[in-house]
């Protein structure tokens, strides 16, 4: 049960002037997010932990945002500006987050101009160095998922990937990560990134995680074509080689826990991702 007038009496109180308007705005996974205008003509966003699992470490996750955005203020990486938090959900009954509002919308469309601005805003993000580092990264490609799933095509990809992660890691630079990098978290205005939002994950660890994680998105939503060419574009601005063990682990990473159905609900989603494992399986583990 969500408290949204407390939620939002909260946020009146925080921005000094009561809401008049809000509206959910698509694409949230992990929460409600709230596009508000309150009676001085300002608009805002406030994010509520809704949805599990993500609910019960609600908490934790605004607070981080909330010290992200605290962390990139000043820099060059456009992001919002936390203006208030309830990580305890005293307003709410769930965590909430208030964060200005930045201008632009997501792209709908994918070409090589876009793969080179997403390629060189993840290096400006990369460049970030926090006073003190944040929590090292979490692998979203536990054990347990490493099942081959009923719908591929390509169970022997799916092995392969399997054996691989049960190896050793390789060695990493600690890298300030997004963790969550990908199209999907990235506003646009006249051609330019105006934005770059959910920093609820936000990490220390290889950059090539981010890159990875922005690749099995775009081979989702886009096609194995579009991901590959964002490898490649990253691998240029960055200055260094792929690697696979990483663009391996974001991929099974987005594979269901056990009883589970798939974060993707259409076919042609899981069809994609099926490529784009067994794309990766067979040229860059060789």
């Amino acid at each position: 049960m969500v408290d949204l007038d407390g939620a939002l009496a909260w946020a009146g109180d925080v921005l000094g002037a009561p809401v008049l308007a809000s509206r959910e705005l698509t694409g949230g996974l992990t929460s409600t997010m709230l596009a508000l205008r309150d009676a001085s003509g300002a608009e805002s966003v406030l994010r509520l932990m809704t949805n599990e699992p993500w609910r019960t470490y609600g908490a934790e996750l605004t607070t981080r945002e909330h010290h992200t955005q605290n962390v990139l203020a000043g820099t060059a990486v456009p992001a919002p500006t936390s203006l208030g938090l309830d990580a305890d959900g005293v307003a709410a009954e769930v965590g909430a987050h208030l964060m200005s509002r930045l201008p632009g919308e997501p792209l709908t469309a994918v070409d090589d101009g876009v793969l080179r601005a997403m390629a060189e805003m993840l290096a400006t993000i990369h460049a970030v160095r926090p006073a003190e580092p944040f929590r090292t990264f979490q692998s979203w490609a536990w054990e347990a998922k490493w099942v081959v799933p009923g719908w591929t095509r390509h169970p022997e990809s799916w092995r392969h990937a399997f054996a691989l992660l049960g190896g050793p890691a390789p060695a990493y630079e600690p890298t300030f990560l997004h963790r969550d990098f990908g199209h999907r978290n990235l506003l646009w205005q006249g051609g330019m990134i105006t934005g770059v939002v959910d920093w609820v994950e936000t990490s220390t660890g290889p950059a090539w995680l981010d890159a990875g994680h922005a690749a099995t998105n775009l081979a989702v939503c886009v096609g194995t074509e579009a991901a590959d060419a964002f490898v490649e574009c990253w691998a240029a601005t960055s200055g260094t080689a792929a690697e696979p063990y990483w663009l391996v682990m974001d991929a099974v990473g987005f594979l269901p826990p056990p009883g589970r159905p798939p974060m993707f609900s259409h076919p042609a989603e899981l069809e994609r991702l099926d490529e784009w494992l067994d794309r990766l399986v067979r040229t860059r583990l060789g």
